[in-house]
């Protein structure tokens, strides 16, 4: 399970007193704990430990660090556009293979012939097919970008 991993990892960087790791690391566990006590406020019945939930939370902390990056490189703020760096580095480790852009290709295809979609109305289904066949595997906006192409 992706969570133990994390915690592993965690307990290595401390070992290792790696400060950057260890502080990324921490980071990735609180999201998933809050990320747990809000299933639990909202009465919902996710299991909060399950990987495809930490997939999506590894994918949402790289955009987030993705963006930073680009603004404090444009404002010339190049050491903390390499702390960024490094950290998109480090939660990426804990992803698994990302799917190249032909297997995002075939991928798409494949649902959309599972789904019977015939048009651009269809793409909300084919999309949910991919995101619980692919979570963090994929590039979503890409595959939503192929998908709109074949339909259209």
């Amino acid at each position: 399970m992706l969570r133990d991993q994390l915690t592993a990892a965690m307990k290595q960087a401390m070992r290792d007193k790696d400060k950057r790791r260890l502080t990324t690391i921490r980071l990735i566990l609180a999201a998933i704990k809050d990320r747990d006590i809000a299933s639990r406020t909202d009465k919902k019945a996710s299991g909060g430990d399950e990987d495809s939930v930490v997939l999506e939370i590894l994918a949402k902390m790289i955009k987030q660090r993705k963006e930073s990056f680009v603004v404090y490189e444009e404002a010339g703020r190049l050491e903390l556009a390499q702390q960024e760096q490094n950290e998109i580095e480090i939660i990426s480790e804990f992803q698994p293979r990302q799917m190249p852009d032909d297997e995002i290709a075939a991928a798409v295809k494949a649902t959309i012939a599972e789904t019977e979609a015939s048009g651009l109305k269809d793409i909300g289904k084919i999309m949910a097919s991919l995101k619980g066949k692919y979570a963090g595997q994929m590039d979503f906006s890409r595959a939503s970008a192929i998908a709109r192409s074949e339909l259209s």
